[in-house]
């Protein structure tokens, strides 16, 4: 365990508690990295605050407390969707502490996750997206590789961070299933179509060895160390695309995500099947890109209905 999600210079049993939550999240509940590391910082951040008004013992930690924290995330100006994430961590450290019977009292047991309207994620059009993924005149072996990712990323619906880490056994090109391991250490298979697969087959046949030039990778998408690409790299990558494009709205991996899932339900696919290609846990977050094709709907209803 690292050291880097712990509270600095609080009281013992604070830090024990809080290494022993780290350790629960780590071990037992198996969420990703990126899960584990903002538990840990939400709770530090938390735990921080007590000190500062020095409460010194977890169990004496009331509503009261809870409330004057909330106002202070309110005053910083952070997000309602962070302030949601920062409660639900809160609420699962009390409640592992409860259970363990290390505190008698649970502060949070009755605090509700903050209310705030849903942001819908915002999506390329189809016209967009072929132009986006639509290759250059010139083709380097590294802009095979991009674009390659950029159709990979439309044709699946990958996390960034599953796209960048995808292994070279993890894409099947004769079955045209990519195997990914997503949030909570899931497994799931995603297919791609042909378009896809012809761009693939082109970087792997072509590109990729020209990339590593005799170094060898067990990554599918390789740089010229012959290490995996950084997700900030990729970010670059698809604005780079989207200015070559002429797109003009602000771009970034995770909006081809919700382009993918936008435009497949947009055209008549079940919605059970699509949280399966997302790695959603429960279909109510899936079925956010529900609101956008009605939203299409009103516009069209008003467009051509005759009393719109």
């Amino acid at each position: 365990m690292t050291k880097d999600n712990e509270p600095k210079s609080l009281p013992d049993h604070f830090s024990s508690c809080h290494e022993l939550f780290l350790h629960h999240i780590i071990s037992e509940r198996q969420l990703s990295e990126n899960s584990i590391a903002a538990y840990g910082a939400d709770t530090s951040f938390f735990l921080d605050f007590l000190h500062q008004l020095n409460v010194a013992n977890l169990d004496r930690v009331t509503v009261e407390h809870v409330h004057r924290f909330l106002q202070v995330c309110k005053k910083k100006k952070i997000s309602h969707r962070s302030n949601a994430r920062r409660i639900s961590a809160l609420k699962l450290f009390f409640s592992f502490l409860a259970r363990e019977k290390l505190i008698n009292n649970n502060p949070f047991f009755a605090i509700d996750l903050p209310k705030s309207g849903q942001t819908l994620p915002k999506a390329l059009s189809i016209d967009e997206v072929n132009r986006l993924l639509s290759l250059p005149n010139v083709i380097t072996p590294l802009v095979a590789r991009n674009y390659a990712m950029l159709n990979l990323l439309y044709a699946t619906g990958l996390r960034v961070s599953e796209l960048v880490g995808l292994p070279l056994s993890g894409c099947n090109m004769t079955s045209c299933f990519v195997r990914v391991v997503g949030k909570g250490n899931k497994e799931r298979l995603v297919p791609f179509g042909e378009t896809a697969k012809q761009i693939l087959t082109i970087y792997l046949e072509k590109h990729r060895s020209l990339i590593l030039k005799g170094k060898q990778s067990n990554s599918f998408f390789v740089t010229a160390r012959a290490t995996p690409m950084t997700r900030l790299r990729f970010w670059q990558i698809i604005k780079e695309a989207s200015r070559t494009a002429g797109i003009k709205k602000e771009i970034s991996p995770h909006m081809l995500r919700h382009s993918f899932a936008t435009h497949l339900l947009a055209h008549g696919a079940d919605l059970r099947a699509v949280q399966l290609m997302l790695g959603h846990s429960d279909i109510t977050t899936t079925q956010i890109y529900t609101h956008i094709d009605q939203d299409r709907l009103k516009t069209v209803h008003k467009q051509f209905h005759p009393r719109g």
